[in-house]
């Protein structure tokens, strides 16, 4: 396997909704043009998930990218740095390598993520004692970069990753979700956000395989 497909094999993200905002210009990159839209995806709960997508415009000429239409592809989950009121913010987006047919039956909504734990593991529980801990990921690519990934573990499999090591390797599976929160900007001040993280269903580290239990 060389270099490449090992990269293109950590980090793999399938996706089939219907197109929630057309594409706008985000940005140029050794003269090939990138466009931005979000993909409304559903869920099993029959609510959805909201999710930044970035496409080169020369793949734009292959699939309907209208308001509404319904459309599969074939990505991965990345992170950017991009400066805001001068600090630097973690920005994700789902960057297509491909558009497919959409299939029936197929959950639309999957990712498959290998990488090393960056920073200590955050274990909480919630109000109704819902176990939960949240991970940052790095995901290596090409070029000696990498991709830091937020996820976040509930149940059994928070238990489970709530002391793992910072430099170990794991390997996630689950789906991108996104969620609105409230961020407090002064006293009087405050304004919703949107923040994307892959919640996990099933974590592998070394020989151990686990998964979520409620």
């Amino acid at each position: 396997m060389n270099t490449e497909t090992a990269y293109l094999k950590n980090n793999k993200v399938y996706l089939c909704g219907k197109v929630h905002t057309v594409p706008q210009y985000s940005h140029e990159l050794y003269g090939e043009g990138f466009y931005e839209f979000t993909l409304q995806v559903p869920r099993l709960s029959n609510q959805c998930d909201y999710i930044p997508v970035t496409v080169s415009e020369r793949l734009m000429n292959d699939a309907d990218i209208a308001e509404g239409a319904t459309l599969a592809l074939n990505g991965q989950f990345r992170s950017y740095n991009k400066m805001d009121n001068g600090k630097s913010k973690l920005m994700l987006t789902v960057f297509v390598r491909d558009f497919t047919a959409p299939e029936d039956g197929k959950n639309p909504n999957t990712v498959e993520l290998s990488g090393y734990i960056c920073k200590d593991p955050v274990y909480r529980t919630t109000p109704f004692n819902r176990e939960i801990c949240d991970l940052l990921l790095a995901v290596n690519r090409a070029y000696n970069k990498s991709d830091y990934i937020p996820c976040i573990a509930w149940g059994r499999n928070a238990r489970f990753v709530r002391d793992i090591e910072v430099g170990q390797k794991i390997s996630v599976f689950g789906r991108i979700q996104s969620r609105e929160y409230t961020k407090k900007l002064s006293e009087t001040t405050s304004e919703v956000r949107t923040a994307y993280e892959l919640s996990v269903g099933r974590i592998i580290c070394g020989e151990i395989d686990a998964e979520e239990d409620d």
